[in-house]
C-alpha cells in the first residue's frame, strides 16, 4: 500500500511564529490521535537559495514574513480522508477568525500528493 502526503505551505509572518506553534502543537495532537502516521510543521531558514524559485518569490513572503512547510503522512488516500474527517469535525468548532490572525487562509496552499520515491516501506 503505498503512503498518501497531505502538504502544506503556509506565509507568516514572524511575530506569528509562537502563536502558530501553539496551534501546530494542537493539531499535531489532533491528526496523531485520530490515526495519522506522521506529522511535522517546518518553518524557513534557509529560503533564498540560488536555484529554482525561491520560497520568498513563490510565496510572495513580505520582510516580516516566513514560510511554514508542513505535512502529514498517512497510509493511503483513502486514509488520509477517513483521518481528515475525523480532524474537520473535531476543529469545527474552531475560531476561524483567531486562526485569520495568525496567517492568511488566502495565501495558504495545501494538496493532497501519493509518494512517489520513499525510503520508507
Amino acid at each position: 500500500m503505498s503512503r498518501y502526503v497531505d502538504g502544506y505551505v503556509i506565509p507568516i509572518a514572524k511575530k506569528n511564529v509562537k502563536k502558530y506553534k501553539k496551534m501546530a502543537t494542537l493539531g499535531m495532537k489532533t491528526w496523531m490521535k485520530h490515526g495519522a502516521l506522521e506529522y511535522y510543521e517546518c518553518i524557513g531558514d534557509k529560503l533564498d537559495l540560488p536555484y529554482g524559485l525561491p520560497f520568498p518569490k513563490l510565496c510572495k513572503l513580505k520582510k516580516d514574513e516566513t514560510v511554514i512547510f508542513a505535512f502529514i503522512v498517512y497510509k493511503s488516500k483513502a486514509h488520509s480522508q477517513q483521518v481528515n474527517k475525523k480532524v474537520h469535525k473535531e476543529f469545527e468548532q474552531m475560531d476561524k477568525k483567531q486562526m485569520e490572525e495568525i496567517f492568511s487562509m488566502k495565501r495558504f496552499s495545501v494538496g493532497g500528493f501519493k509518494v512517489l520515491v520513499s525510503n520508507k516501506k
